[in-house]
């Protein structure tokens, strides 16, 4: 019972923050449609598929209930980027994913991931079966390291820690 309620309690938190950071203001309960609440209760408790409740928050964008504002994608079009690996990433049961989770940037730009946690962590590219490739590897990140990679081809990269393998990223390059 105790990891089901864990597990609704960390859906909520990160619907929110999504709310939070892709409309760039402040929400309040009256704000979101009950759908919404339901969908993220569903999912939290196993109810709908990740896929169900994505699709949600993917209607919720293209109906512009949430709206993505173009001050906020300025940033990307600098020549650099950043991903945090934010304290607390190596837990299993912490919410604290990278930070952007999806970063969406243009080629020639060169993404530097900073590592906040207090513990280790590494970058590894991944193919679509989950296995590392040698796009992009770095060498182990201690607290404040960081590591650099110019994205030159557009497509789709995912990412991960191979000590923290539940921890995945993606950067999407236009």
């Amino acid at each position: 019972m105790e990891r089901s309620s864990r597990k609704i309690a960390i859906t909520a938190m990160m619907f929110l923050i999504l709310l939070v950071s892709v409309t760039g203001n402040i929400v309040n309960a009256e704000t979101i449609p009950e759908w919404v609440k339901n969908n993220a209760l569903w999912f939290g408790q196993g109810l709908i598929s990740e896929t169900e409740f994505l699709n949600a928050i993917k209607f919720l964008i293209e109906n512009e209930v949430l709206v993505i504002e173009d001050s906020e994608r300025k940033f990307f079009r600098d020549t650099d980027a950043t991903v945090i690996i934010p304290n607390g990433n190596s837990d299993i049961a912490n919410v604290g994913f990278y930070l952007p989770l999806n970063l969406e940037i243009p080629v020639g730009v060169t993404v530097t991931w900073v590592n906040d946690d207090s513990v280790q962590h590494n970058i590894q590219s991944q193919d679509d079966s989950g296995k590392v490739t040698d796009i992009f590897n770095s060498p182990p990140l201690n607290t404040g390291d960081r590591f650099e990679y110019t994205f030159d081809k557009e497509g789709v990269y995912k990412y991960h820690c191979s000590w923290h393998p539940w921890r995945v990223g993606l950067i999407t390059v236009n």
